[in-house]
């Protein structure tokens, strides 16, 4: 079962790892996600993830207050305008554009109202 544990760590991270390029891959969930498999799995893992200079900070700040730093929102605010006015550049139908449209704004709100870094 830990081979299966840290398999599911490594892809999480793996993902993650993608996410700090791509726009919409949520990197620190997936962080998270990685965090969580890699304690079930592999002490050794679990201690490098936590300790990375770059990836162990949001892991941290979020484990201890649920914080998420002010340039991660704002760069999760400018991603999710920036996808927004893609689908609306692209004329996908309003209703996508609805939901959408509530479901970023759902996220936005969650981002936002979580305390800061």
């Amino acid at each position: 079962m830990r081979v299966i544990w840290a398999a599911l760590g490594l892809l999480s991270l793996s993902i993650g790892i993608v996410g700090i390029i791509l726009p919409l891959v949520p990197t620190v969930p997936l962080l998270l996600l990685a965090a969580f498999f890699f304690a079930r799995s592999s002490e050794r893992l679990h201690s490098w993830l936590l300790g990375h200079p770059q990836l162990g900070p949001p892991i941290e700040q979020w484990q201890s207050r649920g914080a998420i730093s002010l340039s991660a929102k704002r760069i999760a605010t400018v991603s999710i305008v920036l996808i927004f006015l893609i689908s609306l550049i692209l004329g996908l139908r309003p209703l996508i554009l609805t939901v959408q449209g509530l479901t970023l704004t759902c996220v936005l709100i969650f981002i936002w109202t979580r305390p800061s870094a």
